[in-house]
């Protein structure tokens, strides 16, 4: 089995795989919190909250500061370019594939219409 050196897209896909972080995000995305606005925000008890964020955090998505009792969070400095980019080229891919099958059932098609006559 291939063993790609990319750990940081592994981090990154678990941590967007679960529709909560990627909620967090989204808030994140519009404004800082702290673990505690998000527990409420998520109907989740802030131990829960604190792994969701851990989790982020180690993908380099999130990162959090501590300010007296708070502990607030931000969005990360990574800005998942290689990510987009490694779905980028499946895409382009999958779009190649689908233009050729098109071709096909075109081809069939005409086939079937010159078959008719």
């Amino acid at each position: 089995m291939v063993q790609y050196q990319q750990p940081h897209l592994d981090a990154s896909f678990a941590a967007l795989s679960d529709s909560t972080r990627r909620g967090i995000l989204e808030r994140l995305g519009r404004a800082d919190a702290s673990i505690t606005d998000l527990a409420q925000k998520f109907h989740m008890t802030l131990t829960g909250m604190k792994k969701h964020v851990g989790v982020l955090e180690q993908a380099g998505l999130v990162t959090t500061k501590k300010v007296g009792r708070v502990r607030a969070c931000k969005l990360g400095l990574r800005r998942l370019e290689e990510e987009a980019a490694w779905i980028e080229r499946y895409r382009r891919l999958w779009d190649a594939r689908f233009d050729e099958l098109d071709k096909i059932v075109a081809e069939l098609k005409l086939e079937k219409v010159d078959d008719e006559k």
